[in-house]
């Protein structure tokens, strides 16, 4: 069905070099028509444990070797990822639905942290300090920081792996993954390749499992004292249950959760670049990504102009379907219930629907415009993930900077404007950790991904993800004269 070669599709878990069968399985199923892909080995708590054990075990050996040897072993996993593009690419388009083409793009950003980070390996620095006395050295040295549990949304089944992996390898650690239970069969497939790429038994470790067995894993990977660090990507909701977890044994944690993107169009914007940065943020997998565009901030001036363009190319520009169909551009949501409550909680309140607004068979959503949105509407309080544009009308810079950022969250926000002094003030004013100006699509491995607020904490990618892996160890050396 998904035209994968054997040695990709593996439906087992990986610890310890080993691929594992745990006691039963569950489905893995195609979001665009329900039916069952594979079976996987639903690992539990046992599993997981194996896991950080041989994670803990492989730590001793991983830390002692040379960041170059490191360096050449992700190399050759990105090399390994960039050959099996294709075949990566409908891995993620089935079980996840993003468009062919969406994945084709993951997976080459997936590759792209591999190959950062195998970089980075080798510029982890130390410091040496000027001392205040004249017979001791102060040495600053970087050391990592042990076991990191690794859990991943489904969204980005690929990418938020290597993301995470590619850093902590590079710093020296060793990692236990578990995937969405939507979406094991890329993880798999990354082990995979792990694997053929030569690194060793228990650096990298995946235990997929259920939605019923996520909790107690997550318990094993969150409280066990052996591991040191958990790097988590998903809901805020959960990313604070796990912070309650890490607290019993002071273990460091990277928390990538929840946004809710303001886009705003300021009166000076070209407004025709606004609409292409508006469709290549909102509609990128259906609408189901953290940095996804949520609440749209219009001025009166251009705001006519701006809706009537944007209902245009959303008619020109978008085609629902299976993501394996090549003119597909939106596949299905995970869940269409939660859009489908915020659509019509803003009808109830003087919401328009210009555009679309129906749920369709199954798991599609028709690509829906409001107007007439306020503040008060969910849309606008909690976040989206699908195809939606709400549509808010603002006079001045004050108000929009006001709306956008009377959040608890803040992940990303974009904006348009022609006005430097407006684009230097409105950048520093917005309260999110990452600022698309005139640009729609912010992500690479060079930049710092990440959120303020309760979006959530530390950075990933750029040479401060690595930083998130590694201890500062402070090495006085005394007695320097006689």
């Amino acid at each position: 069905i998904m035209d994968v070669p054997a040695p990709l599709l593996r439906t087992q878990g990986y610890v310890d070099g080993r691929w594992v069968s745990a006691a039963s399985v569950f489905p893995v199923l195609d979001p665009a028509t329900g039916l069952e892909l594979a079976r996987v080995s639903d690992c539990g708590p046992e599993e997981a444990k194996q896991a950080v054990d041989a994670a803990f075990r492989a730590f001793h050996t991983w830390k002692q070797t040379t960041a170059k040897e490191r360096s050449v072993l992700l190399r050759k996993w990105f090399d390994l990822l960039t050959l099996h593009r294709e075949h990566l690419a409908r891995l993620i388009t089935f079980e996840c639905g993003k468009p062919l083409q969406e994945s084709l793009g993951e997976v080459t950003y997936s590759a792209s942290f591999l190959e950062w980070f195998s970089e980075e390996a080798r510029r982890i620095y130390g410091d040496i300090v000027p001392s205040s006395a004249n017979n001791r050295k102060v040495l600053l040295l970087k050391q990592p920081v042990g076991v990191a549990s690794i859990i991943t949304p489904w969204n980005f089944p690929s990418a938020m792996i290597t993301r995470k992996v590619g850093a902590a390898l590079a710093a020296g650690c060793t990692v236990v993954v578990k995937p969405a239970e939507d979406t094991p069969l890329s993880a798999l497939a990354l082990a995979e390749l792990a694997d053929q790429a030569g690194i060793p038994p228990g650096v990298v470790n995946v235990v997929p499992c259920s939605r019923d067995r996520t909790p107690s894993v997550g318990q094993v990977l969150c409280s066990d004292p052996l591991v040191a660090k958990i790097s988590f990507t998903g809901s805020t909701a959960t990313g604070k249950v796990l912070l309650k977890m890490a607290a019993d044994t002071v273990k460091r944690v990277s928390m990538e959760l929840g946004g809710h993107a303001p886009f705003i169009v300021f009166n000076s914007a070209d407004v025709g670049k606004a609409v292409g940065g508006a469709m290549a943020s909102k509609f990128r997998n259906s609408g189901q990504t953290c940095v996804c565009s949520n609440r749209f901030l219009v001025q009166s001036g251009i705001y006519d102009r701006f809706v009537d363009q944007l209902s245009r190319a959303m008619d020109s520009e978008l085609r629902l379907g299976h993501g394996a169909e090549p003119d597909t551009t939106l596949g299905p949501l995970i869940n269409s219930r939660a859009v489908v409550h915020q659509i019509s909680d803003a009808v109830s309140q003087g919401a328009t629907v210009l555009k679309g607004g129906k749920r369709l068979d199954g798991s599609f959503m028709q690509p829906t415009l409001l107007a007439g949105v306020t503040t008060d509407m969910l849309c606008t309080k909690e976040e989206t993930f699908g195809p939606l544009v709400p549509i808010i009308r603002f006079e001045t810079e004050e108000e929009a900077l006001a709306i956008a950022n009377g959040t608890d969250v803040g992940l990303a926000g974009y904006f348009y404007s022609q006005d430097v002094g407006q684009i230097w003030r409105v950048a520093e004013a917005l309260e999110v950790g990452m600022v698309g100006v005139n640009e729609g699509l912010l992500s690479t491995p060079e930049a710092a991904f990440g959120g303020i607020k309760q979006s959530g904490l530390g950075r990933e990618g750029s040479m401060y993800g690595v930083h998130e892996y590694l201890e500062v160890k402070y090495m006085c050396f005394g007695g320097l004269k006689p």
